[in-house]
């Protein structure tokens, strides 16, 4: 879960003691470039490094039923290097890369057709075997966390979500040049080489994740049973089919039109000269093409009008999941689910762990938090596994029960005080790295338009009474807005 309820106590940064009271919106530096780029600086000198968050705004919730799972993909093939990098030889690569898409291309329109030709697709079969085998001389594997890893970085990662793409790496200040030769050079030049043997890849890792792992197969049930309209009910990682037909060329127009600096937000948070590190990004990415603009999602979900209630037979320990629609940020309401995030399942003194876990032990496991993602109206979900001889229909009357409990009776001044103090202390211990501050910035322009949000989320959650929590409980835990999915044995049902 990529936690929203990310704020600063008294909305100030880390800093050593005498500066903890400087304010946030102090401390950032915003630049944007002519290409539409945007950065965020902060200067931390504590440490000599440096987080370089590298965050766009495109996910898996911009795709459409032909580029379900381009995301993830691309967070894959960008690894792959670019005309300069992971190539031995681009020049004499290149011919070999064009005919690899020409016989795969043909050969996944071939697979679609009912009358095909099977000798014709044998044929093609094996020479794009062929081809990827010739392909493999000129590949240079992991060149560049290889390079980062040679010049002292660390943590150099990726990952896709419903609404955004972060690539990320911490490193030595003096190496800040390189990062940028890097990233840059990625952006502008990449290079989609391995592509059928990545989206195979993935379509192994689908099955390892999903189709034959009880949890990934309970939480994929529960996001595409609670979203009818919605692209958040598509997995991030496509359908089956969907990866086993992406096409080349439409993963290279995706990467064209939205992998730019119009959707992008960079932060660099550690030993920086402010000045110099703007001077070095105008320098490396100031001539990029600017891209398109990410269209915003026209869909929308149609409120829930009755409950939606899915049982899954598979041959593993019972678990469920209760989900009900919420709206996201900026609402009054996203910012009481994040109290009652802390109340109900934060810890071990929150209200589900101590009855389920504690009191009545009902469950070895009690989990709650949002998704599936955040910059549209998502889900408030709980999760439990119950604990042998009890049933998962009795670990969800005790759900309801403390559900009922929030809805009809105001929770105590001391236990909201409580809620807010752990919530606001958990997100101040978040940023105590420049990886956490990095990560919150880039997140919220993205999720929220402006990464100032993070200054005055403290202030709103002081704002918040125990009649809000009451009223916010009393408005979405309802049954008509209820989804509940069990994966159990197929004995247990009978």
């Amino acid at each position: 879960m990529i936690s929203r309820c990310l704020s600063l106590l008294s909305a100030v940064l880390l800093f050593p003691a005498l500066a903890l009271a400087t304010p946030l919106a102090d401390k950032v530096t915003e630049h944007q470039l002519a290409n539409g780029l945007r950065l965020l600086l902060v200067e931390r000198h504590d440490t000599p490094t440096v987080a370089a968050y590298i965050t766009i705004g495109v996910g898996s919730v911009n795709e459409t039923s032909e580029t379900r799972g381009v995301a993830h993909l691309l967070e894959h093939m960008l690894f792959k290097g670019t005309t300069t990098l992971g190539t031995t030889d681009y020049a004499a690569e290149k011919p070999l890369l064009d005919e690899i898409e020409q016989v795969g291309g043909e050969l996944d329109r071939l697979r679609l057709q009912p009358d095909a030709d099977t000798a014709r697709i044998a044929a093609l079969e094996l020479r794009l075997k062929e081809l990827q085998e010739m392909g493999r001389k000129f590949v240079v594997k992991d060149v560049f966390s290889q390079l980062y890893s040679e010049n002292g970085a660390v943590g150099f990662n990726a990952f896709t979500s419903k609404d955004m793409t972060t690539y990320l790496v911490s490193l030595p200040a003096n190496k800040l040049e390189l990062w940028a030769l890097l990233e840059s050079d990625r952006m502008k030049h990449a290079v989609l080489r391995e592509f059928y043997t990545e989206r195979d890849v993935i379509r192994e890792e689908r099955r390892r994740s999903y189709e034959t792992n009880p949890d990934g197969l309970l939480y994929e049930t529960l996001v595409s049973t609670a979203f009818n309209v919605h692209p958040y009910r598509n997995p991030i990682i496509g359908w089956h089919s969907d990866i086993a037909n992406l096409s080349l060329a439409e993963t290279r127009d995706f990467l064209r039109r939205y992998y730019a600096p119009v959707n992008t937000t960079i932060a660099l948070v550690g030993d920086i000269q402010t000045n110099e590190a703007i001077a070095l990004v105008e320098r490396y990415f100031g001539n990029i093409a600017p891209g398109e603009p990410v269209p915003a999602v026209a869909a929308v979900e149609p409120e829930q009008r009755g409950e939606k209630r899915v049982t899954i037979d598979f041959d593993a320990e019972p678990q469920l999941t209760v989900a009900f629609h919420k709206p996201t940020l900026p609402t009054r309401d996203d910012y009481v689910f994040d109290l009652i995030d802390q109340i109900l399942g934060q810890g071990r003194t929150s209200r589900l762990y101590r009855r389920l876990v504690e009191e009545q032990q009902l469950a070895t496991s009690v989990s709650v938090y949002g998704a599936p993602g955040s910059r549209y109206p998502n889900l408030f979900v709980i999760e439990a596994v119950p604990r042998h001889p009890h049933t998962v229909h009795e670990v969800e009357a005790a759900i309801t029960a403390e559900l009922e409990r929030l809805r009809s009776e105001d929770v105590s001044a001391e236990e909201l005080a409580k809620a807010r103090n752990r919530l606001l202390t958990d997100n101040l211990r978040a940023l105590r790295s420049n990886n956490g501050l990095a990560r919150m910035l880039t997140t919220y322009q993205i999720l929220a338009g402006d990464w100032r949000y993070l200054v005055s989320y403290e202030e709103r959650i002081k704002e918040l009474t125990t009649g809000d929590i009451r009223k916010t409980a009393q408005t979405w835990f309802t049954p008509q807005n209820r989804t509940v999915v069990i994966v159990q044995r197929e004995e247990a049902r009978r």
